[in-house]
């Protein structure tokens, strides 16, 4: 296997250790997960880096339709050779046999169109609230399972914030279970279910830092079953805005920056608010169109007067 074209893009080390890596991942908690440091081979993520977009390169408009502070790219095979090299690779049966040794999954399917995938960047200010990720591939048939992202920030404190975070129950309790600074060629790999709630924090750059970014690569991998006390009806992705901190108790006195944080989270919740509603219009507006949305609104009509 250390010889194949898709395997060898990662660290001969990682396929060493796979069997203990894959006992790893089944057992962690809050839910499967693994992190794994220099997890690409020498040389690989230094090339990706090399060719990383630029930051208006990518889609950098947000939901509500507003230029923002993150950037993704999908277009992964327009990117250069290193990106290429990249997609060959984690279609190719040797890398997803890899990822069943680390993860106990199998039958994965890698992708090809990396919709939600790709590069990802984000500036200072960002953030990624918890959530858990749409449960079936857009287009196709397929359970998602897994998510495979690879940080390529050469200077990072984990102090900095945009951390990985783990949650058991984000409704429960603001604190994270698991917290990952996102090192350069540092991989988070993790299990995608109704409880894999997952996010990053607020990223707060020093003065001197202000103009780095942080990037990384996400990739996501699909199986056409999966066991069925774990399948769900379909869904998008479930966003819960984070509580406040646990520092904000009774008798605390705030001061700026307490204030500052509570008007930003303050602030994400309308706007989460906003894209509901905003949705919410669409969708009525779809429903009513055409001959569907007459008979739906005639049937409407009939069954409130019917009550009546």
């Amino acid at each position: 296997m250390h010889g194949s074209p898709g395997a060898s893009i990662i660290h001969p080390r990682v396929l060493e250790a796979a069997d203990r890596l894959g006992a790893e991942f089944a057992s962690a908690e809050p839910f499967p997960h693994l992190v794994i440091d220099d997890f690409l081979a020498p040389g690989v993520a230094e090339r990706l880096l090399a060719a990383f977009p630029g930051f208006e390169q990518g889609n950098f408009v947000g939901d509500d339709g507003q230029p923002g502070g993150k950037s993704t790219s999908d277009k992964v095979r327009q990117l250069g050779e290193a990106y290429r090299e990249l997609d060959d690779a984690i279609q190719s049966p040797a890398f997803l046999q890899a990822l069943s040794r680390l993860t106990g999954i199998d039958g994965l399917i890698y992708d090809p169109w990396y919709l939600g995938g790709g590069t990802h960047e984000n500036r200072n200010g960002m953030s990624l609230d918890p959530h858990v990720d749409f449960n079936f591939h857009p287009s196709e048939r397929w359970h998602r399972r897994l998510n495979l992202i690879v940080y390529l920030n050469p200077v990072w404190e984990a102090q900095w914030g945009g951390c990985f975070e783990l949650f058991r129950d984000p409704h429960a309790s603001p604190r994270p279970d698991v917290s990952i600074a996102p090192v350069f060629n540092r991989c988070a790999i993790f299990e995608t279910s109704e409880r894999s709630w997952h996010g990053f924090d607020q990223i707060q750059l020093p003065p001197e830092q202000a103009g780095i970014s942080r990037r990384s690569i996400a990739l996501y991998f699909y199986t056409k079953e999966r066991p069925a006390d774990e399948i769900a009806e379909r869904h998008t992705t479930y966003y819960v805005n984070r509580q406040l901190p646990e520092r904000f108790a009774e008798g605390r006195v705030l001061d700026t920056h307490d204030v500052a944080e509570m008007q930003g989270l303050i602030a994400q919740r309308d706007a989460h608010i906003r894209m509901l509603y905003a949705e919410n219009t669409a969708l009525r507006k779809a429903q009513d169109a055409g001959i569907g949305g007459h008979i739906l609104y005639l049937a409407k009509r009939a069954y409130v007067r019917f009550r009546r």
